[in-house]
């Protein structure tokens, strides 16, 4: 029985496999092959991060097309690299990236064993229809600390004339192999340590609030976050640092696998329509919401009392970041703010966010689909003084 005296109901799902540690991107070129034929490669726009998992692939004779993504996923990117999968005849797909590759290969999977475009299938400005096709096999190597996407079921889309980014979603779009080797990490660069990191945070906060967390999302969320707390300032001042690599590699798989299977909350509604309409990462724009948020749901949680366990939620959070038994929430978003302040994270405001847009954004937020996962629902004030705050 859960706190409210209700049965305990939830379901789980994720990558067929998931392998992780130093050294697993050598196995992927052997997977491929067993998987099928011909593969289309999708990466980042430098050739570097995925080079060794290019050349596993190579060594494995499978004849590959690579396309690469410059920037975030968009509509038109995935018609164009459907086309080309399509040309090759790919039969597996493989995405070695971040998650603007992971997410293009994950619908370019799932667009090439379903027929239409992928207005057809996207939520809020799509058509919204069902995929019936599972994927053709996809496995993803992610090579930053941040989305998690390897382990979840959509890809999200920028839809350019809408201003939008919304998501590809489907149980048939999981990965059937999810390699995850914190190697690949360690020439990530400060800046982009510091956003895809605080992407993962975030992704393991809003899960273990959420309206629909559960006992396994929590167990996961609770091992992730203190390994985020001790390793993602160690891994922005030393990026050869493969132990503190390692801990958020797992923080980042730990996020995906939640989020997947619980849901996130205001960061995450406010993310989407701002990364539609600003050339902001989104790393770095859940990094600098996220303690206004957090600060908004604890003030509203504590005002209008009744659901005890989520202002629980937030203290443990707070005790477990801060290593402090007594910590109360707000001790806990006090300690975010400073990490965010210390891994030197932009304001809104630097990507072009003014107070011009806000009453626009905040009417946008309350459509996305990941608002409905926020701990308790936050009035148009109260969402408006979240976005100011992070300007």
């Amino acid at each position: 029985m859960n706190a409210a005296g209700n049965a305990v109901q939830f379901a789980f799902a994720t990558a067929t496999e998931i392998a992780f540690g130093s050294g697993a991107r050598t196995i992927v070129g052997g997977r491929a092959r067993i998987a099928g034929s011909r593969v289309l490669v999708v990466t980042g726009r430098s050739v570097q991060p995925s080079a060794e998992v290019l050349a596993s692939l190579h060594a494995s004779g499978l004849p590959l097309v690579r396309w690469p993504v410059d920037g975030e996923p968009t509509v038109a990117a995935a018609r164009a690299a459907v086309e080309a999968g399509r040309q090759h005849r790919a039969d597996v797909v493989v995405a070695c990236g971040g998650g603007s590759a992971i997410d293009l290969g994950k619908a370019v999977a799932a667009l090439l064993a379903n027929p239409g475009d992928p207005l057809d299938y996207l939520e809020v400005v799509g058509r919204g229809q069902a995929l019936t096709e599972r994927s053709v096999p996809f496995i993803a190597v992610p090579t930053t600390a941040g989305t998690g996407a390897e382990v979840t079921r959509h890809a999200v889309l920028s839809v350019s004339e809408e201003r939008q980014k919304v998501s590809l979603r489907s149980p048939l779009m999981l990965p059937v192999l999810a390699v995850v080797d914190p190697e690949l990490t360690l020439a990530l660069p400060p800046a982009l340590t510091a956003s895809t990191g605080m992407d993962a945070l975030t992704q393991l906060i809003e899960p273990y609030v959420s309206v629909k967390a559960n006992p396994l999302t929590d167990a996961i969320c609770l091992e992730g976050l203190p390994r985020v707390a001790r390793a993602l300032r160690r891994a922005f001042a030393d990026g050869q640092d493969l132990e503190a690599r390692t801990d958020m590699a797992l923080g980042s798989l730990f996020g995906g696998l939640a989020l997947a299977n619980a849901a996130l909350g205001a960061v995450h509604g406010f993310a989407a329509p701002i990364g539609g309409r600003f050339p902001a990462p989104h790393g770095a724009v859940c990094a600098a919401l996220l303690p206004s948020v957090m600060r908004a749901n604890v003030h509203a949680l504590q005002a209008r009392g009744g659901d005890t366990d989520r202002l629980d939620r937030y203290i443990r959070i707070a005790r477990l970041l801060t290593e402090d038994p007594q910590a109360t929430a707000s001790d806990g978003v006090a300690w975010v703010e400073r990490l965010r302040d210390d891994l030197k994270i932009p304001s809104l405001g630097a990507y072009g966010v003014g107070r011009v847009d806000v009453d626009d954004l905040v009417s946008a937020a309350t459509q996305a689909s990941s608002m409905r996962g926020n701990p308790i629902v936050l009035d148009p004030t109260e969402l408006r003084e979240v976005l100011l705050a992070a300007l």
